[in-house]
């Protein structure tokens, strides 16, 4: 099967994915260790959380019937598309209710959210505030399609509302924690992500990467902005 792009309908996208396809960041020894760092972490990781594994699968099966991991496509570098996992915090039929919920849209810009999102379910907020719905993702980073730092993938429908200037943050691997993540997620508005996103990207190296994860753990920790 060949790999699928994803190409919006707004100038955003196609004007800095298209000429910039084959473009890199950073220089090679930097992107070597980058992923060696992603596969060691991958791999440590999931053997950290194997010992959870039963306890999220039963309690996400005790409250709600349906499977375990959420599948959703995303838009990584440079618009390839990938399957992004998550454990399932949300109803079965959260995709289909979105349409009637767009009216509590808390987002601005191309996001999404809501606080009290009722399509949640308990053990789904939980698993939220803690950020451990997100580690399914490790599979992600371990198939090379997101990185352990980066930007957060979006949707390919967020994707098509970009901006020249917003689109740039395609230029990287989508990463599982990020300047945005680490600075008040939700809490900030669209642009602020965006920008701090186009930051990242201008700046990227390994100095910046180990910043990043050093902030991660008592952003995790205090959960600010994490609904």
């Amino acid at each position: 099967m060949g790999v699928e792009y994803f190409y919006g309908d707004r100038a955003g996208y196609d004007a800095f994915v298209a000429p910039t396809a084959g473009a890199s960041r950073g220089g090679g020894a930097y992107r070597f260790a980058k992923r060696a760092f992603d596969v060691a972490a991958g791999l440590c990781g999931l053997f950290l959380v194997m010992p959870l594994l039963p306890f999220i699968v039963l309690l996400i099966k005790l409250e709600t019937p349906g499977p375990v991991l959420f599948r959703q496509a995303r838009v990584g570098r440079f618009g390839r598309m990938f399957a992004c996992y998550k454990f399932r915090s949300m109803a079965v039929d959260a995709e289909s209710l979105k349409d009637h919920l767009v009216h509590l849209n808390e987002a601005t810009g191309a996001a999404f959210k809501i606080k009290d999102d009722p399509r949640i379910t308990g053990v789904g907020r939980f698993l939220r505030r803690s950020s451990l719905d997100e580690f399914p993702q490790l599979l992600n980073v371990l198939r090379g399609d997101m990185s352990v730092v980066g930007p957060r993938p979006q949707i390919p429908t967020e994707v098509a509302d970009y901006t020249p200037a917003q689109a740039q943050r395609l230029a990287v691997k989508p990463g599982l924690t990020c300047l945005w993540q680490v600075s008040g997620r939700s809490h900030l508005d669209f642009t602020e992500w965006m920008e701090l996103d186009r930051q990242y990207v201008a700046a990227a190296g390994a100095g910046l990467d180990l910043r990043i994860l050093w902030r991660t753990l008592p952003a995790v920790i205090q959960r600010k902005g994490a609904y």
